[in-house]
C-alpha cells in the first residue's frame, strides 16, 4: 500500500486501502473509476454513487455499510442480493483503521465536504424516539407494537415466499443435514410438543406465536391452543388458516400483547422466538407471568435466540435499525436463573445452534429463487435488508457469536403431589 499524504487529493480506492490498512479481501470498485483489493477476487463491492461514498464515510462500523447497500448505491458482485453469505465470509477478517486527522482530511478532499453530510437513510431504517435517553421506555405497550409491526408486519405474501408452506419464522430443527425446510420445521414442532408431554385434550397457550405454527401442530393433534401475537397480519393470516383446516373448534390465535392473557390453567406454555423481544429487565415479570397463566406440573418450553455469554451486548445498529428494533439477546444462563427465580424449575436446556445456521441458509435459497416476487412485492430495498440480515445471521451462527436454546421448565412445588415423567421422555 502507497502511503498518501494529506495534501493529495485521494481517490476512494485509495481512501478505502487506507482506511481498511490493506486488509480489503474483495475487490472494490467505485463511480470514480478508481479499485482496492485484490483483482483476481471472485467477490466485490462497487460503490455506484457519491451517496454511497457519503454513507460510509458518515456512519459508524456496519450502519453506513448497511444504508448504501440497503439504497442500491453499493452492489454486491459475485453473489445475489438475496444471499450475500460467501461475500460477507470474506469481509469478515476486514478491519477498519481509526480517522486521525490526517486521514480525515484526506477523507474529506476526496469526498469534498458534500460527502461528509450524512443523507438522509433509507425509508427501511427504523430508530424509535427516546432510544437512548430512557432505559425504561422501551418495551412499553405500545412501543412494543410499534417494534413488531415493522418488522413482521412487511408483507403476508412476501413471508410466504421466504419461509415457505409452514410460514414458521423460526429455527427448524434438522432430523438430518440433508432435510428439507419443511421437513425440519414440522420436526420442530414435534420436538416442542413432546417436549411439553402434550397429548389430546391438553390445554397449551402458545405466546408470540407467529402465523400460527405451533397452534396448529398442536391442534391437529386434539389439543386446545390459544396462541397470541402482537401482528396483526399474522393473526390475520393464522385464523384464516385455522378455518381452512377446520380447527376452528380447538385453536384460536389473538392478535394481542401475550400481557393481556387472563386465562389460566394451562398443562403447557410454548413460547418461540418471543423473549428477545421482551428486554433482559423484562425477564422476572415475563417468567412471572407464565407460572401464574400453568396448571401446578404445567410446562413452559422456551425457545430463544441467546449469546455465548451473560454479559449485557448492544445489537448492533443495522439489526438494531432495520430488523429487529428494540430487540435484546443474552445467555442461556440468565434466562435459567430469571425462570429459576421466579418459581419455575429447569428439567433440561439445549443448545441448537447449528440448526438456526442450515434455517437461515435454506430462507435465504427461498429468497433468490423468489427475488422478483419479492421484490415487487415488498421493493428492492426490503429485499436487501431481508438477504443482508439472513446471510449475516447466518455466518454469525456457524461462529458462534449467536446461539439457539430451547429451555424446558415445570411448575412445580416441594409439597406438591404433581409429578413430571422421567427425563428423556420426549425421545422415548
Amino acid at each position: 500500500m502507497t502511503a498518501v499524504t494529506s495534501t493529495e487529493t485521494m481517490t476512494l480506492g485509495q481512501v478505502v486501502e487506507e482506511f481498511t490498512g490493506g486488509t480489503m479481501p474483495v475487490r472494490f470498485t467505485a463511480y470514480d473509476g478508481s479499485t482496492a483489493g485484490p483483482d483476481e477476487a471472485p467477490y466485490g463491492l462497487d460503490l455506484k454513487t457519491p451517496r454511497g461514498a457519503a454513507y460510509l464515510a458518515t456512519a459508524p462500523s456496519d450502519l453506513g455499510l448497511a444504508r448504501a447497500y440497503v439504497a442500491g448505491d453499493l452492489d454486491p458482485v459475485g453473489v445475489h442480493p438475496g444471499d450475500p453469505y460467501d461475500l460477507l465470509v470474506e469481509l469478515k477478517n476486514m478491519h477498519f483503521e481509526p480517522p486521525t486527522p490526517a486521514r480525515a482530511l484526506t477523507l474529506i478532499k476526496a469526498l469534498g465536504l458534500r460527502g461528509i453530510v450524512p443523507p438522509e437513510p433509507p425509508p427501511q431504517e427504523s430508530l424509535p424516539r427516546w432510544r437512548r435517553i430512557a432505559e425504561g421506555m422501551r418495551h412499553n405497550l405500545r412501543r412494543d407494537a410499534a417494534a413488531i409491526h415493522h418488522h413482521y408486519d412487511v408483507s403476508n405474501r412476501f413471508y410466504e415466499r421466504v419461509l415457505g408452506p409452514s410460514m414458521t419464522y423460526t429455527c427448524a430443527v434438522y432430523p438430518i443435514p440433508r432435510a428439507s425446510l419443511e421437513e425440519a420445521q414440522e420436526n420442530k414442532y414435534r420436538l416442542i410438543f413432546d417436549k411439553l408431554g402434550l397429548s389430546a385434550g391438553y390445554r397449551l397457550l402458545d405466546i408470540g406465536c407467529g402465523w400460527g405454527g405451533m397452534v396448529r401442530y398442536a391442534a391437529a393433534r386434539g389439543v386446545r391452543v390459544l396462541g397470541v401475537t402482537l401482528s396483526a397480519q399474522q393473526a390475520q393470516w393464522a385464523q384464516q388458516r385455522i378455518r381452512e383446516e377446520g380447527l376452528e373448534d380447538l385453536a384460536e390465535v389473538r392478535h394481542a400483547d401475550y400481557r393481556s392473557v387472563t386465562e389460566t390453567g394451562f398443562d403447557a406454555v410454548s413460547s418461540i422466538g418471543l423473549t428477545e423481544h421482551i428486554g433482559v429487565r423484562n425477564y422476572p415479570a415475563y417468567f412471572g407471568f407464565i407460572r401464574d397463566r400453568l396448571r401446578e406440573g404445567g410446562m413452559l418450553l422456551n425457545h430463544c435466540i441467546t449469546r455465548p455469554h451473560n454479559r449485557r451486548q448492544e445489537t448492533g445498529a443495522f439489526i438494531d435499525r432495520y430488523v429487529f428494533p428494540d430487540g435484546e439477546l443474552t445467555g442461556s444462563g440468565r434466562i435459567i436463573s430469571d425462570a429459576q427465580d421466579s418459581g419455575l424449575e429447569v428439567l433440561h436446556t439445549e443448545n441448537l445452534r447449528p440448526h438456526y445456521a442450515l434455517t437461515l441458509a435454506a430462507w435465504c435459497r427461498n429468497l433468490v429463487e423468489n427475488w422478483d416476487d419479492c421484490v415487487a412485492e415488498v421493493g428492492e430495498g426490503t429485499a436487501r435488508v431481508w438477504g443482508l440480515y439472513m446471510a449475516g445471521s447466518r455466518l454469525g451462527f456457524e461462529l458462534g457469536d449467536v446461539q439457539l436454546h430451547h429451555v424446558l421448565a415445570a411448575k412445580t412445588c416441594r409439597h406438591s403431589s404433581a409429578e413430571i415423567p422421567l427425563r428423556p421422555w420426549w425421545e422415548d
